[in-house]
């Protein structure tokens, strides 16, 4: 018989050995520590809410289909990272298949020093919760226009917190190169509108609550489905 898992209690070896046997506590609990940092990466190459929950949904499939193969060279978070990250840019060769993904980028990148950003917003708004939601949206718009490379980055160094070494672990780059690209990310989202929304940074694009929930729980119902021939 399985037993409830407590989302703290078990550490991520404990919880791999637990996948491994099938647990759908275990998987539970895997999807909702790393729920909010998949879709953020997910949204940063596709760039749309819906998408990226289905890329995140497809990410849990094909992991925990080969989670025996996971051997603890990375971390989980990190092996995970990379799978929604070859799924979410996979999508996106598909709905350009006549473009490869360098040129896709390349394109971006051209435009990187052009960006347009929102008005800031004015001080002395009298409704604070109004005006943070505002600011988050205005910082969402703006970091949906950075070239992914430099959207990848931000994400994970400034809003997922993650060290210099852990991003470049997770993108498969030097850590110098993180560096570079988090100053140039930073120049791109100009210092006023940065230094204006740098304390709704943490809150961009969450994904807590009923659409951790649902997407945790949908996950589930597609494991306990029948078995494929």
């Amino acid at each position: 018989m399985m037993l409830a898992i407590s989302d703290d209690a078990l550490t991520e070896s404990e919880l791999v050995d637990l996948a491994r046997a099938g647990d759908p506590d275990a998987f539970r609990t895997i999807m909702r520590r790393c729920n909010q940092r998949l879709f953020r990466i997910a949204r940063s190459v596709v760039k749309d809410d819906n998408e990226a929950e289905d890329v995140v949904q497809e990410t849990y499939l094909r992991a925990f289909a080969a989670i025996g193969g996971f051997r603890g060279a990375s971390s989980l978070s990190t092996w995970l990272t990379r799978i929604a990250l070859n799924e979410a840019r996979g999508r996106l060769r598909k709905s350009r298949p006549n473009v490869s993904l360098d040129v896709i980028e390349a394109e971006q990148a051209r435009g990187a020093d052009v960006i347009m950003f929102p008005r800031p917003l004015g001080a002395g708004t009298p409704e604070s919760d109004v005006a943070r939601a505002e600011a988050r949206r205005l910082l969402e718009v703006a970091i949906d226009e950075l070239p992914e490379a430099f959207r990848l980055v931000f994400i994970l160094r400034e809003i997922e917190e993650c060290s210099v070494e852990e991003t470049a672990a997770q993108l498969g780059v030097l850590p110098e190169t993180v560096k570079t690209r988090l100053f140039r990310a930073r120049r791109l989202l100009r210092d006023a509108l940065y230094e204006k929304l740098s304390s709704s940074v943490i809150e961009a694009f969450p994904f807590l609550g009923a659409r951790c929930d649902r997407i945790t729980e949908a996950v589930l119902r597609r494991l306990a489905g029948p078995a494929l021939p």
